[in-house]
């Protein structure tokens, strides 16, 4: 599975599911639970505001020289380059009480475990600033012309599995027969046949775009398929799973472009069990190990609980207005430049006047909502036949992505106790069903999604419900971008990545979909941009952020 990472779920489908699933968790009293993480109506405050045209007055004062808005994995990657390099008046802002966006870590029963994405492939020699980044971080070194990864790092054996036909089968493609195989070994080839005649990366950018990139970007994944004649239903599901973990939507909303981007940026796509796989980095707490290795060094600069609410640019310096939720009062900051590393459909409620690629960009943008469950199960759970437990583990047909198991990084001799973490993509097939599902996710009592989880798992561990301790959720009603047609080649996405002016965007929005390799390029490029404009500037220098009253 992928940062914040099957099947579609139509709105009257998904209501019915959960009505029933009520009435199971009302009946068993087995388990307790409840909602985590900050409040949605924290965020919310930008738009009633945003609405109502009228701010607070300003409490307190603020001087920086350059501050960041949104300290996900794009902001604190931004505020580090610029920090190493030697701007030191970098002060950011974040919405939550702790940085990390999408890839933030929680704590269950005394277990660590993730609160969005869990892991982060092995990235290619060309990424040289994410390696560095790691390598800082003493999970890689750069020895005899290669690089090596620390092992204790890296996802043990066994690695994934996929539960089907009521027993669990090594990988994650359902065991095929003969037809399913053969049709597998086709989407293989095709896959290897559009690489070599385009180029994909990871990150994106440095693969270029050109026309070939566009065509594939006009049409959805589902519609290509077609015209290839890719219909074999296990294939289809198959496909329509990895939409649904690296992109929050089915094969019917992503576009051409970005399922075969999630292949052919890679390794390709592997019909048979016996492929060598893709070497994942992960943690018991996700990819909240990288963030807040991230953010430790600017933890003076960091100011979580900031609901930012305007930003005007001005001739000589940008305006920013925050409320700080933990003190109630806003702040005003006077900052010689601006960073925005926000999702673009909040960035654009900030300005007054936002630009028109913004305006154009946040239009064109879908943002898949997202459900992640962690049970605290108090004894292991008992096994079906077939392949052994593995940190990765799906259950062919069900509408979650299926789930990661906290415990599998330890070097305990025995089963017991842990943490499952379930994944559960909501944009489904439209539009229609995106909006349908956020909104019942944000209005809906924690109790009847906790029972669609436990009942989805119970399909390969009918065990779970008593053995289950407690069930942490966390929402998420604007989780990633969504790569529709259309958006990963759309001009306003480009015009934002340039410098212009005193306010430079830095977000995954900006690469159509969200990873934390794009995420991390974005914050990068952001930097470069800035320091780029200070070598024909002074830099800002000495931090003036100390408060002063506004009486």
């Amino acid at each position: 599975m992928r940062p914040l990472t099957r099947r579609s779920l139509m709105a009257g489908g998904l209501a019915a599911g959960l009505w029933g699933c009520e009435r199971q968790g009302a009946g068993s009293g087995a388990w307790t639970g409840g909602w985590v993480g900050a409040s949605h109506e924290r965020g919310h405050r930008v738009r009633d505001l945003a609405r109502s045209g009228a701010l607070p007055a300003p409490a307190v004062q603020r001087r920086a020289g350059v501050l960041v808005v949104g300290a996900g994995v794009a902001g604190l990657a931004c505020a580090r380059s610029l920090v190493a390099a030697g701007v030191d008046d970098v002060q950011l802002l974040e919405l939550e009480d702790e940085a990390g966006g999408n890839s933030r870590g929680h704590r269950l029963a005394g277990m660590a475990c993730p609160l969005g994405a869990h892991y982060l492939p092995v990235p290619a020699a060309h990424d040289t600033a994410l390696l560095g980044l790691l390598e800082s971080f003493g999970l890689c070194r750069f020895t005899h012309g290669r690089w090596t990864f620390d092992e204790r790092h890296l996802c043990h054996s066994p690695q994934e599995r996929i539960f089907h036909g009521g027993r669990w089968h090594d990988g994650l493609l359902p065991v095929p027969d003969a037809q399913a195989l053969a049709a597998y070994r086709r989407f293989a080839k095709a896959v290897n046949e559009v690489r070599r005649e385009l180029p994909f990366s990871l990150p994106t950018a440095r693969a270029g775009w050109s026309a070939g990139h566009a065509a594939l970007d006009a049409q959805t994944f589902a519609r290509w398929l077609d015209a290839g004649g890719h219909v074999h239903p296990l294939l289809r599901s198959h496909l329509d799973y990895c939409c649904r973990d690296d992109f929050g939507a089915g094969l019917q909303q992503v576009s051409a472009w970005a399922g075969l981007h999630y292949f052919a940026s890679r390794h390709g796509f592997m019909p048979s069990d016996g492929d060598e796989r893709e070497a994942v980095l992960t943690w018991p707490e996700g990819n909240g190990w990288l963030t807040r290795r991230m953010a430790a060094p600017l933890a003076d600069r960091l100011h979580g609980g900031r609901v930012v609410l305007r930003v005007e640019p001005g001739r000589d310096a940008v305006q920013v207005d925050a409320w700080d939720a933990g003190a109630r009062r806003m702040e005003r900051w006077q900052v010689s430049r601006v960073v925005m590393a926000t999702p673009l459909h909040v960035a654009v409620r900030l300005f007054a006047a936002p630009p028109a690629a913004l305006v154009a960009a946040s239009r064109a943008m879908h943002h898949a909502p997202w459900l992640v469950a962690n049970l605290h199960v108090g004894e292991a759970l008992d096994d079906p036949p077939g392949a052994p437990p593995a940190w990765d583990n799906v259950i062919h047909g069900s509408a979650l992505l299926g789930y990661v198991d906290a415990m599998h990084q330890s070097t305990r001799p025995h089963p017991g106790p842990t943490v499952l973490t379930a994944y559960w993509a909501l944009g489904g097939q439209s539009p229609v069903e995106l909006k349908a599902a956020r909104a019942r996710l944000l209005s809906d009592d924690w109790a009847p999604w906790a029972g669609a989880v436990v009942d989805d798992l119970t399909a390969a561990h009918p065990d779970l419900p008593g053995k289950l301790r407690h069930v942490d959720l966390m929402r998420y009603g604007h989780a990633m971008s969504i790569p529709v047609p259309g958006v990963r080649g759309h001009p306003a996405l480009a015009a934002l990545a340039r410098p212009d002016g005193r306010v430079a965007f830095a977000h995954a929005d900006l690469s159509g979909y969200s990873v934390f390799e794009e995420a991390f390029a974005q914050g990068e490029r952001a930097a470069r941009d800035l320091l780029g404009g200070f070598t024909r500037a002074s830099a800002p220098r000495s931090p003036q952020h100390s408060p002063a009253r506004l009486d």
